[in-house]
């Protein structure tokens, strides 16, 4: 029996209808987007620095690369254990505090707030001249009530020194002549001394040089009654002592006045030094044939005043 015609033709509009639904759900093959293509190129870029970090960490393990730290001075952690000593400059004494594991930069530099002498300008005494500023209070033997001398002059007393007006211009202002010196070699009672001549064992000497204090006392020189005299230094004492044959006078060098020094006219390799004990010229302590070479080592030594000596 065969089918009508109206029903064919609803057989033929489902078939129609499914294979439309079929083609429109069907994926069809096109190219890959870019959306796609851009995040694969940037999981290539992330995996390129994630190899150079791991390259730079293998170069260098330890090195951390997010932050940095300044290096710090041990000393600034760990200066170590106190030291209570004294340091004596232009006849005044100071109290200084400071671990033994500071260096002497860092007491240079304690000690410029302290006088305002710069650095620079400061030469540290302590059993002869301190020299390396890398070294520690410790390595430098500095212990409990240690004595050490400090020598030099400010910029303002360098100013001062040197706009000093002459003393030709002082007299010219004042309209008074001031009267000439005799030299000291000139003088009567330095001349019976001098008549006498150099000591045997006189230390040599050599006139237009400066030199620092020798690690040995100073010797072969005379005083004014003509016997033997020695000049030792304790710097840790803060102490002169003068040595005769018969006695050996401890003066502290705080005490002392002032410090005066001639050439020998005869002999300028040698110096007649006159050393004030008291508030007057007649208080000086005379010392002949004093090797010229030491004469300014001796007064900065005495008086705490820089010259550049060393």
């Amino acid at each position: 029996m065969s089918e009508s015609k109206e029903t064919q033709g609803e057989k033929l509009q489902q078939n129609e209808t499914k294979e439309g639904i079929v083609s429109e759900t069907q994926p069809q093959e096109k190219d890959p987007p870019a959306e796609n293509q851009n995040v694969a190129t940037d999981n290539q870029s992330v995996d390129t620095v994630k190899l150079a970090s791991e390259i730079v960490k293998s170069l260098v393990p330890d090195t951390d690369m997010s932050e940095s730290s300044p290096q710090k001075d041990p000393c600034e952690e760990d200066p170590g254990p106190e030291i209570k000593f004294k340091l004596v400059y232009n006849k005044q004494t100071y109290e200084i505090v400071l671990g033994e594991n500071r260096t002497i930069r860092y007491l240079k530099d304690y000690i410029e707030t302290l006088t305002k002498l710069p650095r620079t300008m400061q030469k540290l005494m302590y059993k002869g001249l301190v020299k390396d500023e890398t070294k520690t209070l410790k390595e430098l033997k500095v212990t409990k009530n240690s004595k050490m001398m400090l020598v030099g002059t400010t910029m303002t007393d360098l100013v001062a020194v040197n706009t000093k007006p002459a003393a030709s211009e002082i007299a010219s202002l004042s309209g008074t002549a001031i009267p000439k010196r005799e030299p000291l070699s000139k003088q009567k009672e330095h001349v019976k001394v001098l008549e006498k001549g150099k000591p045997e064992d006189a230390m040599e000497g050599v006139a237009g040089v400066k030199q620092p204090l020798p690690p040995q006392p100073l010797n072969g020189m005379i005083n004014k009654a003509g016997g033997k005299v020695r000049l030792t230094f304790k710097l840790e004492e803060d102490s002169l002592w003068i040595g005769t044959k018969t006695r050996t006078e401890k003066i502290p060098m705080t005490s002392i006045r002032n410090v005066v020094s001639e050439p020998i006219d005869t002999d300028p390799n040698y110096h007649i030094m006159g050393i004030q004990l008291g508030p007057t010229e007649l208080s000086r302590y005379w010392v002949y044939w004093v090797p010229a070479q030491y004469v300014d080592a001796v007064k900065d030594t005495i008086l705490g005043k820089w010259q550049s000596f060393f």
